[in-house]
């Protein structure tokens, strides 16, 4: 695969902008992220220099990791941010244990199904890991059938814990995650 996959620098936020207002723009969008391609759209340039800073090579607490492809072009992002055991998540969640949380995943169609999730996944647990996260999780809408089958492959499982985050407290969040591994490991 001739796809680079590394951490965001600072001074990216424009190229960060436009791949998550792409990503916005996404069939699933709606069930997938938390904010409509209107509502980012319309933010000051403030927000996305500050969101990329937050988020950016040598920050403690996010990271948010872009896969670019062979001629450079931005084409998959995922941001992991740690989350401290005794918090509580950005949805409300308690969080009982040093963990990652991925969230903003996104590749471009044109690009799925190549692994290309799983080389950012693998990227983001990495971080994670090297952070002392005890595991990485997600949320994920039960409709997004998509993304379930991604996050599987890559070795995710269902925990059991399901949230509602939308306007419709019919629809489930399920939380995925991945165990640290052991010191056998040889991730």
């Amino acid at each position: 695969m001739s796809y680079k996959v590394r951490s965001l620098r600072v001074d990216e936020w424009p190229l960060a902008k436009a791949l998550r207002l792409e990503a916005l723009r996404d069939p699933v969008a709606p069930i997938a992220f938390m904010e409509t391609h209107e509502s980012a759209a319309a933010r000051p340039d403030s927000f996305w220099r500050e969101r990329a800073e937050r988020g950016a090579e040598g920050a403690s607490g996010a990271q948010q990791i872009i896969a670019e492809g062979p001629d450079g072009e931005w084409v998959g992002t995922v941001t992991v941010l740690m989350e401290e055991a005794g918090t509580t998540d950005w949805a409300g969640m308690p969080v009982e244990r040093l963990q990652g949380h991925l969230v903003g995943v996104y590749v471009q169609p044109g690009h799925r199904g190549i692994g290309l999730t799983e080389v950012l996944f693998d990227a983001g647990l990495e971080w994670a890991w090297s952070r002392g996260a005890e595991r990485v999780r997600l949320l994920v809408h039960e409709d997004n059938a998509r993304a379930l089958r991604a996050y599987r492959k890559a070795g995710f499982t269902e925990t059991g814990v399901t949230t509602t985050l939308g306007p419709d407290p019919g629809e489930r969040e399920l939380e995925l995650a991945v165990e640290r591994p052991g010191p056998e490991s040889d991730r």
